[in-house]
């Protein structure tokens, strides 16, 4: 088996004019930009954590996007069946983040108690802010609380040893960042809490948000979880495929983190 403890995988990919991806433009000519899809795998002694779970193809073709390979595929073509997964983080239940969460039939579903009162809140009463969800992905999720089978959280929380979560906000009510902690390396994987690197140094964001204030503080804290050491993943980067190298040439989607 190859070695790795955490793993992006790129799912899907999407070509959006300039406007749909920054809040500041500086070029007066928009063009057509790439945003990427990502889900993230972590693998721990006795636990197989994916955090966040995608779109499918339904979904994907409907919002515009393309599936390049279905979570669930994924994670089958790594040897990784879906019943292996022990645990699901969803960073936010947007419909890039928390589609095909029936898919995990014995995983644990990890959630900020903000982000359950967002999504079905009277917050969704309004088209824009609810815009970014799909409502059989938050159904799915409440199916999921009335088996039992969520455990929320209020803040920050370690779900297995080196592995935190922390409460965001900002780009929605409840996001939440995963930190992993192994040996010497730290790793961030920030979700849309960082759409795009270059947002930590040009302080831009991107347009679809619960709250302004809380994306630029959102950037802060990243900061100060990475440290000086740490790495800091961005969640929709197509400079991530660039960074890092894919687990094996079969395995182009795969990319090795840490």
């Amino acid at each position: 088996m190859h070695e790795w403890k955490a793993l992006a995988i790129h799912y899907g990919t999407a070509q959006r004019p300039v406007s749909d991806l920054a809040l500041e433009i500086n070029d007066l000519h928009e063009a057509a930009s790439r945003i990427d899809y990502f889900v993230w795998l972590i693998r721990l002694p006795n636990r197989l954590i994916l955090v966040d779970t995608g779109f499918n193809a339904e979904e994907g073709a409907a919002r515009g996007r393309t599936l390049l390979i279905h979570p669930v595929a994924a994670l089958s073509r790594l040897g990784i069946e879906h019943s292996d997964i022990t645990d699901v983080v969803v960073t936010h239940l947007h419909y890039d983040h928390a589609g095909n969460l029936p898919a995990f039939p014995k995983a644990t579903f990890h959630i900020q108690d903000r982000e359950m009162a967002y999504g079905t809140g009277r917050c969704m009463c309004h088209e824009r802010m609810r815009r970014p969800f799909a409502a059989e992905g938050v159904v799915d999720a409440v199916r999921l609380v009335f088996q039992s089978r969520v455990c929320f959280h209020d803040g920050e929380a370690e779900i297995a040893p080196g592995c935190k979560l922390h409460l965001v906000g900002g780009h929605s009510k409840g996001l939440q960042v995963v930190t992993l902690t192994a040996g010497d390396a730290l790793l961030v994987i920030a979700s849309d809490a960082l759409h795009f690197q270059s947002y930590l140094t040009n302080d831009n964001a991107f347009p679809l948000f619960a709250d302004y204030a809380e994306v630029m503080e959102a950037y802060n804290k990243l900061r100060i979880l990475a440290g000086r050491n740490g790495l800091i993943i961005p969640g929709h980067d197509p400079v991530v495929l660039d960074r890092f190298s894919a687990l094996a040439t079969d395995l182009p989607f795969a990319r090795v983190l840490l």
